[in-house]
């Protein structure tokens, strides 16, 4: 093993950060670790969905290809995109402690998605989040969303942000005077009372209201966006580690109903050399988080799920059992099979395997083949 890591990484901010958060842990064990920014072949479709892109690993293969070539040493992922199969030649040397599990609506005003308004939309590009909205809320319209966290949000954000500069322009006088320097016809004398009127709303110039937004809400005021949401599904994890989850209005999702996909909120790092696999394990595994993530990618692979079919299973260690909860939806939220479950710790694979078959028999592996069927005649009609 060389005196210098090489950590390669997705280019995106959530994905340096994250690998930030591992070069640290290594660093601190006297270890330089430089960071190999990388692109995928999921970063080089943005606007394709998720479960559209093809195999599971769609943000995964590129990092580990420059491991398996030399390289690099070691890749960072977000554990939920990791393959549940055809990782025979890498080893998840080491999941670090996870951050929150769960799903929260962003919206606005700081409503729940039990208050939004019938006929609302809201975004997502997951179909397990698609699947969950629909169940929970049927009369609410869910809109494809795709991006990384923050041009996620800026989407949400730019229609009205975008409004109210009108507003105040409109207001001040200044776009009936930019129309009347472009050749427009510009104020009308029965217009200048009720601008004056309207300027007296706001108790701030456009300047002004403007140097109070936020660097996010200056950046949703230049994006152009073609569909506008009232509400949009992220994972908090992804919020916290982009240090943006005080910066906007969030509301937790019930764990009940909106379970988290097989590994979200945590991080894994993979590696082939045995000396760097130890290092990376002695720096950063966290042990409980193993145990959690193996019963929930455990039952996601015996399902055969990936990415294409609606499913959710948290799993979380307590004392001598993991408590474990599963929920597998068909694509428009109507039908569903779930259950909960506390899994003995001390043989919790083994465990998983038998919970996620029980599973299958009760309707589940239905269930997801005709997910899986519609996924791809969806594919096959866009070609």
């Amino acid at each position: 093993m060389t005196d210098t890591l090489r950590l390669a990484t997705r280019g995106s901010d959530l994905a340096v950060r994250q690998a930030g958060t591992v070069r640290d842990a290594l660093s601190s064990r006297r270890r330089d670790v430089e960071l190999r920014r990388v692109e995928t072949r999921g970063d080089q479709i943005p606007d394709e969905l998720i479960h559209r892109l093809g195999k599971t690993g769609a943000f995964v293969r590129a990092l580990d290809e420059e491991v398996l070539a030399g390289d690099a040493d070691l890749a960072v992922h977000s554990l939920k995109d990791v393959p549940t199969e055809g990782m025979d030649d890498m080893v998840v040397a080491g999941v670090p402690e996870r951050a929150p599990s769960g799903d929260v609506l962003v919206q606005p005003d700081g409503l729940g998605i039990e208050d939004l308004p019938a006929g609302s939309v809201v975004g997502t590009g997951s179909l397990r989040r698609t699947a969950q909205i629909k169940a929970a809320r049927p009369d609410l319209v869910v809109e494809p969303l795709r991006g990384n966290v923050d041009t996620r949000i800026e989407k949400l954000l730019a229609p009205a942000l975008q409004a109210e500069h009108e507003r105040r322009l409109i207001a001040s006088g200044e776009a009936r005077a930019e129309t009347a320097d472009s050749g427009g016809e510009g104020v009308e004398a029965d217009e200048t009372d009720e601008t004056e009127e309207v300027d007296e709303e706001f108790d701030r110039t456009v300047e002004e209201w403007f140097d109070s937004l936020s660097d996010l809400e200056r950046s949703a005021m230049e994006r152009k966006v073609e569909t506008e949401y009232d509400a949009i599904v992220l994972a908090e994890a992804g919020l916290r580690r982009s240090d943006l989850y005080y910066e906007i209005e969030t509301t937790r999702l019930p764990r009940e109903e909106f379970v988290p996909a097989a590994g979200q909120g945590a991080i894994a790092v993979t590696a082939t050399d045995p000396d760097v696999i130890e290092a990376v394990r002695e720096a950063v595994d966290h042990p409980r988080t193993r145990v959690a993530v193996t019963v929930e990618r455990t039952i996601l692979g015996e399902l055969n799920g990936g990415c294409v079919a609606p499913i959710g299973v948290s799993a979380l260690v307590r004392g001598e059992h993991v408590h474990t909860r599963v929920r597998v939806l068909s694509t428009d939220g109507t039908e569903e099979v779930a259950a909960t479950r506390d899994l003995p710790i001390r043989s919790h694979a083994k465990a998983a395997e038998a919970f996620a078959a029980d599973l299958a028999d009760r309707g589940a592996a239905d269930l997801i083949a005709a997910a899986r069927e519609a996924t791809r005649e969806e594919a096959e009609g866009d070609e």
